[in-house]
C-alpha cells in the first residue's frame, strides 16, 4: 500500500474514533446505559466506513 492510502486510513480512523467516543461519552453523561443497542450505531458506521475502503484500496489495490 502507498503511504497516501496509509495515512488516508489514519486520519478517517482517528476521525470515526473521535466521533464515536464523543457519542459513548454524551450517552453516558446524559444516563443512558451503555448496551449493546446504544453501540449498535458505533459498529454499523464503522462497516459504513471502513468497508467501502478496504474494497477499494487493500482487496482491488486501488486500481479503481
Amino acid at each position: 500500500m502507498k503511504l497516501s492510502v496509509i495515512l488516508r486510513f489514519v486520519i478517517i480512523g482517528l476521525l470515526w474514533v473521535t466521533v464515536c467516543v464523543w457519542y459513548v461519552l454524551r450517552l453516558h453523561a446524559a444516563g443512558g446505559e451503555i448496551t449493546l443497542m446504544a453501540l449498535f450505531p458505533v459498529l454499523a458506521s464503522g462497516i459504513i466506513v471502513f468497508v467501502p475502503l478496504y474494497k477499494k484500496y487493500v482487496k482491488h489495490g486501488g486500481s479503481k
